[in-house]
């Protein structure tokens, strides 16, 4: 559009690992780009005015025009910056592996983060359900890493991309769930430590105990005590 600012800019939340996805990739690709913190209880025109479907954060802005939901904002990143400065490709190129990548990533969307919330919110018998849905995704994930350094081999990839935000919520997850991810998935637990161990997933992810305290403070604004 014309008029508008040149380069990257991320349009975010700080707790938020759909975000951090896309800070994890920027961060991967090297690329430079201006964070724009966003104030969800009052909206701001720029992000109403490039996401006005969803009205949601992260939207990446690449010289002004709008890439919007997490996962499409990666895969983006990944073809419009091929092998900058000699980076690998967060996508396989595999068109199997590419599919494996992608239905994890899409697994973790449609379970992971609504169960977690489900987790915090809820008490009794349907968080006990949480709770043991929760666990099933774990070691399901568990199961799909398997002895893998990472998912998608001994690459860090697309699908690591897409879970290492969740890593940060594991502390939350299993406080209110009352079970180690340690000790219920060990692999999934080494996996998280080693995504730790990278720069781009180092900076960006929220520390867990301010994860936990953003909870805290959302069950208190909600009257959950």
């Amino acid at each position: 559009m014309a008029g508008e600012k040149k380069g990257l800019q991320l349009l975010d939340f700080w707790v938020s690992p759909f975000g951090q996805r896309c800070r994890i990739a920027l961060s991967e690709k090297g690329l430079p780009y201006e964070y724009l913190e966003q104030d969800l209880g009052n909206k701001s025109e720029l992000l109403l005015r490039s996401n006005p479907v969803h009205k949601k954060i992260p939207v990446l802005l690449h010289d002004g025009r709008p890439v919007c939901e997490s996962l499409i904002i990666v895969q983006y990143i990944d073809e419009a910056f091929p092998g900058k400065d000699g980076k690998p490709a967060l996508l396989p190129a595999d068109p199997y592996a590419r599919a494996q990548a992608r239905f994890w990533a899409d697994y973790v969307d449609k379970k992971l983060y609504d169960c977690g919330t489900r987790l915090w919110k809820l008490k009794g018998e349907a968080q006990q359900q949480a709770r043991k849905e929760m666990l099933e995704i774990l070691r399901t994930l568990d199961g799909a890493l398997g002895d893998g350094k990472f998912f998608g081999g001994e690459a860090f990839g697309f699908a690591d991309v897409a879970i290492a935000p969740f890593t940060a919520w594991f502390l939350t997850y299993e406080r209110h769930g009352e079970f180690s991810v340690e000790e219920e998935c060990p692999r999934l637990a080494a996996w998280a430590k080693r995504c730790g161990e990278r720069e781009s997933v180092a900076k960006n992810l929220t520390p867990p105990e301010k994860v936990y305290e953003f909870i805290c403070g959302m069950k208190k604004r909600f009257g959950i005590e």
